[in-house]
């Protein structure tokens, strides 16, 4: 995967970003559901425009923009255009099992990573990762092998544009955080 990837609009990377492999410090998976994220778009962050919060997010494409949701969560997101972002929302756990249980005090895999709170938790992932290089350790991206199938629906846990399609997922995949409507 090259920082070219993500120098386009998050809608159009979300989707292709499913059924890549996304590593942190050896702990990692199958991407299996994203949100993006676009300027213009009142549920965005950056929608109000540039922050310290935010700043990540108009910076370089192909870093990583990483926040606290209800004070509680982190959060990864991937940057695209500037003011845009992918939200990873799920993986599908492969490697680094042990540390991701010990991380989430749980050892189901279906509740490891579904969801972008559990997914930070279980990677390890805290605000020390906002504005990494997504091309540089502690990340490793892997793109598919093969295009996934993708299922699309509306975004979860927003109150704004929640008319946009802008969740997809792995078509099937019990490791979502949500199944997607029929």
């Amino acid at each position: 995967m090259e920082p070219s990837f993500f120098e386009r609009d998050a809608s159009i990377v979300a989707p292709e970003l499913i059924g890549a492999e996304l590593h942190v410090d050896g702990a990692g998976g199958i991407i299996v559901e994203t949100e993006a994220y676009e300027p213009d778009d009142p549920a965005s962050h950056s929608f109000r425009g540039e922050s310290p919060r935010n700043r990540a997010m108009f910076g370089p494409a192909g870093r990583a923009y990483v926040y606290r949701s209800y004070g509680i969560h982190w959060c990864l997101n991937f940057v695209c255009r500037p003011g845009s972002a992918v939200l990873i929302r799920a993986l599908q756990p492969l490697s680094g099992l042990s540390e991701m249980e010990g991380r989430r005090g749980r050892n189901d895999p279906l509740l490891l990573c579904s969801g972008p709170g559990r997914l930070c938790q279980a990677l390890g992932i805290t605000i020390d990762h906002d504005g990494m290089s997504l091309f540089e350790e502690p990340f490793r991206l892997k793109e598919a092998e093969v295009p996934a199938l993708v299922s699309t629906g509306p975004r979860i846990g927003i109150s704004q544009a929640t008319d946009r399609p802008w969740r997809f997922g792995l078509q099937g995949s019990a490791y979502v955080s949500k199944r997607f409507p029929a």
